[in-house]
């Protein structure tokens, strides 16, 4: 019996202190878990970040694709010219289409402050031409619409232009296209 009991008293204490230790984690565990996940963070993020300015920037030169698709399609459809504005080629309120409200591209493109995806766009109309009948304001012989990152670097990196042959041009530093003769000074997309 003797050897048993030290047997229980020498092991006995140091099974209660392993159940003891085995509650929680150390801070120099936690530190270790921490500093792997900001690691892991550090690496994914930027590509995060990339990726999204990336996808920005191919969806703002979609829409200004459809943007230059729809202006031609209401040139030939409506006898007024270009449009006389953006929100000439949204959807009418519960109404059928007019050369007022095309319905021709989302309504999200066509309602201020004329932002998606990050870019915000514009639409300048170049020479007026006579009002059709039926249309409330006269279209345009040429025009520009262009995209420009909300915040450059940010949500883009890439600013895009096009005018009405429909080619569409881009800048690589983000910055606004002021005019149609700084369009088409641009390189184009392939």
């Amino acid at each position: 019996m003797r050897v048993e009991e030290k047997y229980n008293s020498a092991h006995g204490p140091c099974e209660r202190n392993r159940v003891d230790d085995s509650r929680g984690f150390s801070l120099i565990e936690l530190l270790i878990v921490v500093a792997i996940i900001l690691i892991i963070a550090a690496i994914a993020i930027p590509n995060l970040i990339q990726a999204r300015i990336s996808a920005n920037e191919a969806a703002a030169a979609s829409s200004i694709r459809t943007i230059t698709t729809a202006a031609v399609v209401y040139s030939t459809t409506y006898q007024n010219g270009y449009p006389p504005s953006i929100g000439a080629l949204g959807p009418p309120a519960g109404a059928q289409a007019t050369c007022d409200n095309a319905d021709l591209i989302d309504p999200i493109l066509t309602t201020a402050p004329f932002q998606k995806s990050g870019y915000t766009y514009t639409y300048t109309g170049a020479t007026p031409v006579p009002v059709a009948g039926g249309c409330g304001a006269p279209g345009f012989q040429a025009y520009l619409v262009t995209a420009a990152p909300v915040i450059p670097n940010f949500t883009g990196n890439q600013s895009f232009c096009s005018e009405e042959p429909g080619v569409i041009h881009y800048n690589t530093n983000g910055a606004a296209i002021a005019s149609t003769g700084a369009c088409i000074a641009l390189p184009t997309l392939q």
